[in-house]
């Protein structure tokens, strides 16, 4: 975090009471990478947790057969050397340092309760990982990517792919009770940012085991549940009837890159960081 701590500190962070670091897409990775250092910088009796949105980026081959995203990963571990917030039981292992900056590795290693939101069909990842541009795409593909109700058969059979990498990740840590998760079947990508947005209004909000995503977020961070884990994982598409099956409007994206967009309102009275992966050292306070 750099200087950033000193900084925070004069801003009220000495002070918090409670604390959810939060992020979406780049973010929400670089909420899993930063999470336990997050919470190390509390006392004990602050309440400290971690939301990572659309941050569970998987390591799998793109329709061409190549692996996309574990090029893009290998330049940014190597560009930004981030070598020194990589999980060091990955990097004791002896495996690549690009291996240890995929989310499925860094789940492993965290020590702080976190709710790892995701789309098991993620449509940044549909584009960019499954179908990227240099995979020379068919327009069968084209339209397959922009709009997951246009896929035939075959291409929701290669996107089960996608969402099986996922789960499997997650599951492989199935004893840290840090880890918590909701994982639906919605062609989307960060779910949890706007307050408008068809995520989070009831009764079209999608659901899981009969909650939408603000109940499940607001049982696991205010500790209503039976379990302090929070796990649901959704059926493969189209088998949810509760999806919205279109992406958040574009003008939420711009937004949200730009810091325009209003947070849910279950972060009103939380102390909230977010982190981009090109920006890791300058947390921004909402």
């Amino acid at each position: 975090m750099g200087g950033g701590p000193y900084e925070l500190k004069q801003k009220g962070l000495a002070c918090s009471e409670q604390a959810l670091l939060t992020g979406c897409s780049a973010g929400g990775l670089a909420t899993l990478l930063h999470c336990n250092d997050f919470r190390a910088r509390f006392p004990p009796e602050v309440l400290v947790k971690c939301l990572p949105d659309a941050g569970f980026f998987v390591n799998v081959k793109d329709i061409s057969g190549q692996r996309s995203m574990r090029s893009v990963y290998s330049g940014v571990v190597h560009l930004q050397n981030v070598t020194g917030v990589l999980p060091k039981d990955c990097l004791l292992a002896n495996k690549d340092p690009t291996e240890c900056f995929f989310p499925a590795e860094i789940i492993k290693s965290i020590r702080t309760a976190t709710f790892i939101l995701n789309s098991a069909y993620d449509s940044w990842q549909v584009k960019n990982v499954v179908a990227p541009d240099r995979s020379s795409l068919h327009e069968s593909w084209r339209r397959c990517r922009a709009d997951i109700r246009s896929c035939n058969s075959s291409q929701i059979q290669v996107l089960n792919g996608l969402r099986k990498a996922m789960v499997d990740g997650l599951k492989a840590v199935g004893d840290n009770e840090n880890c918590s998760w909701f994982i639906d079947s919605c062609f989307s990508h960060c779910q949890a940012w706007f307050d408008n947005s068809p995520w989070n209004s009831s009764p079209v909000a999608p659901r899981l085991g009969n909650k939408t995503l603000v109940e499940a977020v607001g049982d696991w961070y205010f500790g209503r549940s039976p379990s302090q884990v929070v796990r649901e994982i959704g059926c493969e598409y189209p088998c949810n009837p509760t999806c919205n099956s279109h992406q958040l409007p574009s003008q939420f994206t711009t937004e949200l890159y730009y810091g325009k967009a209003k947070h849910n309102k279950l972060y009103d009275h939380i102390l909230v960081l977010e982190w981009k992966i090109n920006g890791m050292d300058n947390p921004r306070i909402h």
